[in-house]
């Protein structure tokens, strides 16, 4: 099995393969740094790369999988003692790259793109770990997952097949290449479909149009506000959302600004894409579509009941499949259980598509011995014209046990009273927020989960 065809010369030569921060490297370019890279590392235990998107750090990350060294990639944005610990924790043994800040003790060795090497690397068995990715921490601290090159394959193969992926298609994607999304499914997906790759700064406001558009909710958000941008993206052939639930009323301004329906994913970092539709399916509103082939699910109620299959009632999800990962670098759970609890909530249609709710835990505030499901509260926030990001938390209550407290992100002139009653417009009393905080932002981890955490403790 070989991973990433591009990088053993099955792909046709392009002078623009791979575009980063404006900088592009042709298929021959790219795979002689590549290769120049793996010649350096190979037999390390495991390669950390920092997560900012540059060229270097494409071709470093590359270079990692290349060789069949495990790829550790860093969040830029993480404190200096949790790139410590993720550095301790993952075995890495070697950095790549010029500035990692911080005591680490690391040899580094340098991505120098004027390097280039024609050396054989024997494609490393398909059991072995490709990535160790870090998961979001938004529940705790964050795991270290182990994804074998068999999981990604397996996984890449089914999306393009989904997604009616080809080599022809140009992959436009601002995903942190730091996470699952955009490493595996952006970048590894590009290099084994043999499509090019352009990766956007996290701050553009524009940019080059390709045939399949990648984003994350939060960044499909801000392009259905930027009228050009959007407008632009009708000439995508299929624009995709992961990560998290995408708003409704994000994916209706978008199909009217572009003409297309996103489509949304569902997957976590120990299970990569689990979920999804295809793209000649018809949207199901809010749903993240129907399991990939071969990959199984179940939703279990609190009593471990499977729940009916009727798009409402609420429980929590479990996947079993050739995309899971192989284990924790700590030990602990692994997939040959071989189902794994992903500790989302969700229902089940009739017709087999999926709807995430939320995360069990913070996610559902108890109140009155009722459960109230966040995500239902901020889906119909989020619809409001005037919200531009929301998040919802049970915080104590005298009577209740706890209260539907909301913190929103809002346009000038938005009253907690308007957008208590747009909630109880689409939702039951009891989901109507008790509170409503005005906030400039919401607190993030350094993978960009909403700390709730926090939120609860602002009370």
């Amino acid at each position: 099995m070989t991973l990433l065809p591009a990088l053993r010369g099955a792909a046709a030569d392009r002078a623009d393969a791979v575009t980063v921060a404006g900088g592009a490297l042709s298929s021959e370019d790219l795979v002689g740094c590549v290769t120049a890279v793996a010649d350096r590392i190979r037999g390390a235990v495991a390669v950390a790369v920092d997560g900012t998107p540059t060229l270097e750090t494409v071709v470093g990350m590359l270079g990692a999988v290349h060789a069949g060294v495990p790829l550790v990639p860093l969040p830029p944005d993480a404190r200096e003692c949790e790139r410590i610990r993720i550095l301790r924790q993952s075995g890495a043994t070697v950095f790549l790259g010029r500035n990692l800040a911080g005591a680490h003790r690391l040899p580094m060795v340098p991505v120098d793109l004027r390097q280039r090497s024609s050396a054989h690397h024997p494609e490393p068995a398909p059991g072995t770990d490709a990535v160790i990715l870090y998961t979001g921490g938004a529940g705790g601290p964050p795991r270290g997952v182990r994804i074998s090159r068999r999981a990604i394959a397996a996984d890449l193969d089914l999306l393009a097949d989904a997604w009616r992926w080809s080599r022809d298609d140009v992959v436009v994607q601002g995903t942190p290449l730091f996470r699952a999304y955009g490493l595996v499914v952006g970048l590894l997906g590009a290099l084994r479909v043999g499509s090019r790759f352009v990766h956007l700064d996290r701050k553009a406001v524009g940019g080059p149009i390709g045939t399949m558009y990648l984003a994350l909710p939060a960044q499909w958000a801000q392009i259905a506000l930027n009228r050009p941008w959007a407008r632009s993206l009708s000439a995508a052939r299929i624009l995709i959302s992961a990560d998290a639930p995408l708003a409704p009323a994000v994916a209706e301004r978008l199909r009217l600004l572009t003409s297309h329906s996103p489509i949304q994913a569902y997957g976590t970092t120990e299970t990569l894409i689990a979920l999804t539709r295809r793209a000649d399916d018809p949207t199901v509103a809010g749903a993240v579509g129907t399991p990939l082939p071969g990959v199984r699910t179940r939703v279990l109620d609190r009593e471990a009941r499977p729940v009916p299959a009727d798009g409402e009632s609420v429980g929590e999800l479990s996947v079993c499949g050739p995309t899971l990962f192989s284990g924790y670098v700590e030990g602990g759970q692994s997939a040959a259980g071989p189902w794994h609890a992903t500790g989302d909530l969700a229902t089940v249609a009739a017709d087999g598509s999926h709807r995430i709710i939320g995360r069990r835990g913070l996610d559902v505030v108890r109140s009155q011995g009722r459960w109230v499901y966040a995500g239902q509260v901020e889906e119909a926030l989020l619809s409001h014209p005037g919200v531009r990001d929301a998040a919802v938390v049970g915080t104590p209550h005298h009577t209740l046990g706890e209260q539907v407290t909301a913190y929103v992100v809002a346009e000038t002139g938005a009253t907690a009273q308007t957008l208590i009653d747009h909630v109880g417009r689409y939702l039951s009393a009891s989901h109507r927020p008790r509170r409503v905080h005005f906030v400039d932002e919401l607190p993030r981890s350094a993978l960009g989960r909403i700390r709730k955490s926090l939120l609860v403790a602002a009370g």
